[in-house]
């Protein structure tokens, strides 16, 4: 075999696997060539309605990313207790929706970093109550959307910390959206709100002063995660090279400057 030959053949091999890995990906999605993204569009800055279209940091990240992994994307507004579980039962591909990395979502599915982010404690503006830290949140009633990983966090920081300090429990009570409990702070049936850093700044701003965050520091920062099904390695390599590209081009970075995030390493 001549050199010239040789190397038509490595190169011709080197584009079928190319060809290969990308199909990879598209086979194990629920129709090809087309990326199904669950999110829940109430949770601004990461996605909300404007108009009949999703806006916000995950669709635009999403955009980006599918570029690089030529997908169609097709975001589905799913409820929050229901994002990781959708993706076992076959509703969406992925879930991108400002979630958390953590043990127990882990355990139902595979996540790659692509954020990292922390909650901020608000109050209603006339509020005695000014928690600064998670802490403060002993003796009040404290209002999370159902399935975020606070409510597990402040539940143990209740029995493990409040009361064997005497300070009183921490009541948690859920709401299906972030808007619901902030609605509730307002009409005062709960003291505090803890929510994202991002959405809780957009919620200040959309309540016109109404609510105040109280929290100087970031409380329980962690990493926010693009989840898979449990076992789709290609689909999950595949997220892994198009983060990859969008750091090379410069836009990972601008998208997180732009919604005032912190990136992952």
């Amino acid at each position: 075999m001549s050199p010239l030959t040789t190397s038509f053949t490595r190169n011709a091999l080197a584009a079928l696997v190319g060809l290969g890995c990308l199909a990879g990906a598209q086979a194990q999605t629920m129709a090809p060539g087309v990326l199904k993204v669950g999110l829940e569009a109430t949770y601004p800055p990461f996605e909300s309605y404007d108009g009949d279209k999703i806006v916000g940091f995950d669709p635009d990240l999403t955009a980006l990313l599918t570029r690089e992994m030529k997908l169609k994307p097709a975001l589905t507004d799913t409820k929050f207790v229901n994002l990781i579980p959708g993706l076992a039962a076959g509703q969406h591909d992925a879930v991108i929706s400002g979630l958390y990395i953590t043990p127990e979502r882990l355990a139902q599915a595979d996540a790659v970093p692509y954020a990292s982010s922390g909650a901020l404690i608000m109050v209603a503006k006339d509020s005695k109550a000014q928690p600064k830290t998670e802490k403060d949140l002993c003796g009040l009633k404290v209002g999370l959307q159902a399935g975020t990983s606070w409510v597990k966090l402040l539940k143990t920081l209740s029995d493990d910390y409040c009361k064997s300090a005497n300070k009183g429990a921490i009541t948690v009570m859920e709401f299906p959206t972030a808007p619901e409990v902030s609605q509730a702070m307002m009409s005062k049936n709960v003291d505090a709100q803890l929510e994202i850093a991002g959405a809780a700044k957009m919620i200040v701003e959309k309540t016109k002063g109404r609510v105040a965050i109280s929290s100087p520091d970031l409380v329980y920062p962690q990493t926010l995660g693009i989840y898979v099904k449990k076992g789709n390695t290609a689909l999950k390599q595949s997220f892994e090279t198009a983060m990859a590209a969008i750091r090379k081009t410069g836009e990972y970075d601008a998208l997180i400057k732009k919604y005032e995030l912190t990136p992952v390493k």
